[in-house]
């Protein structure tokens, strides 16, 4: 057996295909998001005021902001797991989520409130946003770790 032949018969053999990270990826992130639903779910559940919190424009903002900042950063995590990537090309897709909340801060801010400054700005539920967020977001983060590892 010369080399050419042994170069062609090893190449016909290789049946491996790597898996594009972007579905491997996009497979771990949907396998982590249903565990931090019911993370949401059995630690916070939903709001009893619910249909009078909708009627309010910066419930749906919350949405807006949350998508937006997870296909920032989803995009960015994509260019960012080739070798060859540098953060020139896609790091302004991070400032549309910040933009997106300057905005609605601005707005906030020049709406007249009942409540004073630092109690809009802390909110009543901080302590319970401060350890129920990283929860939910830690499957995710795992998620997102374990589908990058192995893309």
């Amino acid at each position: 057996m010369d080399t050419d032949q042994l170069i062609r018969t090893l190449a016909a053999d290789n049946a491996y295909r790597a898996r594009p990270i972007g579905l491997a990826l996009m497979l771990a992130l949907l396998a982590a998001a249903p565990v931090s639903l019911l993370i949401f779910f059995a630690e916070l559940g939903v709001r009893p005021d619910v249909m009078t919190a909708m009627h309010n424009p910066f419930f749906d903002l919350k949405f807006a902001v949350t998508l937006a900042l997870a296909a920032s950063a989803i995009a960015v995590s994509l260019h960012l797991s080739r070798p060859e990537a540098s953060l020139r090309s896609f790091g302004w897709w991070l400032l549309i989520p910040a933009g997106i909340l300057v905005a609605a801060i601005s707005g906030e801010m020049m709406m007249p409130q009942r409540t004073p400054m630092m109690t809009r700005l802390i909110g009543k539920n901080s302590m319970a946003c401060m350890t129920a967020i990283p929860a939910m977001s830690l499957p995710l983060l795992v998620g997102a770790l374990y589908g990058l590892r192995q893309g």
